[in-house]
């Protein structure tokens, strides 16, 4: 039997970085550290922004929580598994390019696919749905 997906997890150089990208893009929240983290990153001579692992929390509990770990190693080849937005408007382009995304293939740039393929800030790639696609 299927179940619902509980998290998706991206393995990243920069997880503060990346979380507050897919944040901003999905309409999900950065979670906040709890006390008990805080003092086990400090003990350990770890500012926040510097921690091994951040999680975002979507708007409701229907969709997977994401998390974003640490590792030492840069990514190296293509994805084999992404995630698909769909934009609401135009200017949400503008706005994911504000952000840190970049373009890899445009729209239409392939006969008979509307969509275009992008990366995220640490080279992820992910694919943008214009809107009424």
């Amino acid at each position: 039997m299927a179940k619902r997906i509980r998290s998706i997890v991206f393995d990243c150089e920069r997880p503060t970085t990346l979380a507050r990208f897919w944040a901003e893009v999905l309409g999900y929240t950065v979670r906040p550290f709890d006390d008990e983290w805080l003092a086990e990153l400090k003990a350990e001579g770890i500012e926040p922004d510097d921690a091994p692992g951040v999680v975002i929390d979507p708007p409701d509990e229907t969709f997977p929580t994401i998390w974003f770990n640490s590792v030492p190693e840069s990514k190296a080849t293509k994805n084999r598994v992404h995630l698909d937005v769909n934009l609401t408007s135009a200017e949400e382009l503008d706005h994911l390019l504000a952000l840190g995304a970049h373009v890899l293939r445009p729209f239409g740039a392939v006969e008979g696919e509307s969509w275009a393929i992008m990366a995220d800030p640490e080279g992820n790639e992910f694919c943008a749905f214009p809107p009424g696609d």
